[in-house]
């Protein structure tokens, strides 16, 4: 675990002023002392350059799309590498991403994947007790997303500011600060965006009153408090070393820089570095000759059309590049370099590498592509795919021979075995055989690197299938070993109980009394229960509770919290208790939830009621699952402790599954919070007739010899299977979970007898399988079997 203390800075939409608030930030908390790592969510160049300007350290972008979620984490922690805070500006509107998906690549999804806590910048030029509204809705929207704090832009007077801070005052929300209107640190833009901070003399001068403004308008210290609460991150950090493998040589790569050549991934020359190439920078505006000993040329994004001018006038350069790029000197040239390869832009001279002219468009192109080379080239392999993004304002007058990249609509560029040129940009952290390509042709030797197998955008999830479900062994025609459901008929009078519920179903289900019968049953408030259509819903409301930062799910568990968590755009860290799972793993100290079973499933293990009433504390929430704790040994359902929800099932012991019926217990001001969000009348007319008729003293009397029962059926199981060898771990539960070996799954099911596998429960795997206790007759069918 890795602690980096962060936040995203977003907005509602652009034009807030997420770049001046976050580069203002980067660059105040720079001079208090803070070592600042700055980020960019989406494939933005230009912010970039100034958040390099404000924090002294290479500026870093952070999209999903280009690199991959699974690299999200390893790219902030590379680029924050010795800092000690880090800022990450958000793209566009909070909840904006990709267009045609629920939020792809926003400023969401990665404070989300992040687990980073959010800071609002909002424009308040235009209205004033109608912000507040905004804020709510933003906050609340989205309960992955955790918004800590408010600053104010653009306010037109201490007056207005004041009304604004006052309608916010019910929202809880830290306002950290207020900006007035200063026409003096906007950045000038132009026809894509922002001038970027390298082609402005007067950059390092507007930085300057921006930090003044900034440290003296924004509680500095509350924003370095609130970057704190941020969880510890687990992933490792991304490094180049790892990516690629150095070539022999260390061939010259020029780079193209200068004000003409400001779009570059600082991950791209990192990559090339570390294949074993040496960078030189050359600037085709000024530098009459490429590097000494160049082997490869990289041309990345920028403004050539604006600087076409001082490009054309460097004749000297323009020709060695046509010569040698024509001569097979490998190149990558993307968009920027495309145009430079051109013969000439808005009727300026290029080096005319290529047979087409670039011309001013009258719309800009922004979009992300997935690509693929039809055929194979210099850093391209014809059927892989690769993520990119373009971003221009330009267009070829005629087609070119031999595209680089196609995609679903259209095709880009051109590409030989030595040139890869086109309006695609790539990130290639997320691609980095581009690079070990490149870094080979360079050298001038025969070597490719596979592209990784994360590539698409819709990416395969990886680990344990968490959605597989016991009922999905116990298919028609085979003996059910699988599912824990007691294998006996259900007592006449739940039976009248149901058939009750349902004659009662021509009404609105009614849960106060089964609320009542359970807070009996549990010697509770009423207010401390919560009737759930089972233990689904509850951990569907629980996962909504809150905008959870570090949720923690201990495995070997139930799937179903894991499911849960995902759906709500949470990210939950996995616990993994060893064998013989006894011993609860060491939870992070930043874990604001965290979900147990006990005893666990698949492995039957019960753990002291001390042991996890003791992971209680201050901010965090512990659900403790007692799915299968019917003998009541070790619960906690019946004493109400601070931060602790217990939820129990009906499911099991009273063979209810099509049923749906559980309930939860807790601290009261918690139980009316997952209240609130619990879809009306969930909970049907017979689950509440269950609920009552389970609750009665003559229910309990019938729990008890039924879990007295499964004991019995629970001894036999165990001492068949270890007369037969199988190692099994001590259960508590209707189940035992046995060390079969390999293979044996199937060939059970092949002899028609379902088991419950269990490689889909984290920290197990195929070696492993849960059995169903069962009645010693049909026990000794699975034994025989063995």
């Amino acid at each position: 675990m890795v602690a980096l203390p962060r936040l995203v800075v977003a907005a509602p939409a652009s034009g807030h002023g997420k770049t001046t608030v976050a580069t203002g930030l980067m660059a105040a908390l720079r001079r208090a002392g803070h070592v600042v790592s700055g980020h960019k969510v989406g494939p933005d160049y230009i912010d970039p350059g100034y958040h390099a300007l404000a924090t002294g350290r290479p500026g870093r972008n952070l999209d999903p799309h280009l690199c991959g979620e699974d690299l999200l984490e390893p790219l902030l922690l590379h680029g924050a590498a010795g800092a000690d805070l880090a800022v990450i500006e958000g793209v566009m509107g909070l909840f904006d991403g990709r267009l045609g998906t629920d939020g792809e690549a926003s400023t969401a999804q990665v404070a989300a994947l992040t687990r980073t806590p959010v800071v609002m910048v909002v424009d308040i030029s235009h209205a004033s007790r109608t912000i507040a509204a905004l804020v709510h809705g933003l906050t609340t929207w989205n309960a992955s997303v955790d918004v800590v704090g408010v600053i104010l832009n653009k306010a037109g007077s201490p007056r207005h500011a004041a009304e604004v801070v006052r309608a916010l005052e019910p929202s809880g929300l830290p306002i950290l600060g207020v900006l007035h209107r200063d026409d003096g640190i906007e950045a000038p833009s132009r026809h894509l965006g922002l001038v970027p901070a390298a082609e402005r003399p007067d950059a390092t001068a507007a930085l300057d009153r921006l930090a003044d403004q900034v440290a003296a308008s924004v509680d500095l210290e509350r924003v370095v408090a609130l970057a704190r609460t941020a969880p510890d991150l687990s992933a490792p950090a991304w490094d180049p070393s790892t990516q690629v493998t150095p070539v022999p040589g260390k061939p010259v790569v020029a780079v193209a820089g200068g004000r003409a050549f400001t779009f570059r991934y600082a991950e791209t020359t990192e990559l090339l570095e570390a294949a074993g190439c040496e960078i030189a920078i050359v600037d085709p505006t000024t530098d009459e000759k490429l590097p000494d000993g160049t082997r490869a040329l990289y041309l990345g994004g920028g403004f050539p059309e604006v600087h076409a001018g001082e490009l054309g006038a460097n004749e000297s350069l323009r020709q060695e590049v046509r010569a040698k790029v024509r001569a097979g000197l490998p190149t990558v040239a993307e968009c920027a370099g495309l145009l430079y390869l051109t013969r000439a832009v808005d009727g300026q001279p290029m080096t005319g590498v290529l047979d087409v002219d670039a011309v001013m468009a009258p719309r800009l192109t922004l979009a992300y592509r997935t690509a693929t080379p039809s055929t194979d080239h210099l850093i391209g392999r014809a059927g892989e795919t690769v993520t990119g993004h373009e971003f221009h304002r330009t267009v070829l007058t005629t087609a070119l021979p031999a595209p680089a990249w196609s995609w679903a609509d259209g095709v880009d560029g051109t590409a030989t075995p030595t040139l890869s040129a086109g309006y695609l940009h790539t990130h290639w952290a997320g691609h980095p055989q581009l690079a070990a390509r490149f870094a080979a042709a360079a050298a001038g030797v025969e070597a490719d690197q596979p592209a990784r197998e994360r590539q698409v955008v819709v990416r395969e999830k990886q680990g344990p299938d968490l959605r597989h479900h016991g009922d999905v062994e116990a298919t028609p025609g085979l003996l059910d070993l699988a599912v824990n459901v007691y294998d006996a008929p259900r007592p006449a009078w739940l039976e009248t109980a149901l058939a009750h519920g349902i004659a009662e179903s021509h009404r609105y289900p009614d849960a106060t009394e089964a609320r009542k019968a359970l807070a009996a049953r549990h010697d509770r408030s009423p207010d401390d229960v919560l009737p759930t259509a089972g233990a689904a819903e509850a951990f569907g409301l629980v996962a909504r509770l809150r905008p959870w930062r570090h949720p923690v799910v201990v495995h070997p568990q139930f799937t179903e919290p894991d499911v849960a968590l995902e759906q709500a755009g949470h990210r939950p860290i996995h616990a993994i208790v060893t064998p013989p799972f006894e011993k609860l793993p060491e939870i992070p100290a930043s874990a604001d939830l965290v979900i147990i079973g006990n005893p666990t499933n698949p492995t039957g293990v019960r753990h002291p009621a001390a042991a996890i009433r003791a992971l209680t504390r201050p901010g965090r929430l512990v659900v403790v699952d007692e799915a299968f704790c019917d003998d009541g040994v070790e619960s906690l359902a019946d004493q109400a402790i601070e931060g602790l929800v217990v939820v129990r099932s009906l499911t099991k012991l009273w063979s209810l599954p099509g049923i749906r019926a559980g309930y939860l217990l807790g601290p009261a001001d918690v139980v009316a919070d997952l209240a609130a969000a619990q879809t009306p009348w969930s909970v049907s007319a017979p689950a509440i007739a269950a609920m009552v008729a389970t609750s009665t003293p003559e229910a309990a009397a019938e729990a008890k010899r039924r879990v007295a029962e499964l004991a019995a059926w629970r001894d036999h199981l165990v001492a068949g299977l270890h007369a037969k060898g199988v190692e099994t771990i001590a259960s508590s539960a209707p189940f035992v979970l046995a060390h079969v070996g390999e293979g044996v799954h199937a060939r059970l099911r092949a002899a028609g007898i379902a088991v419950r596998r269990a490689d889909t429960f984290p920290g197990l795997d195929d070696t492993w399988v849960r059995i169903a206790v069962r009645p010693p007759e049909v026990t000794r069918q699975l034994l025989d079997s063995l």
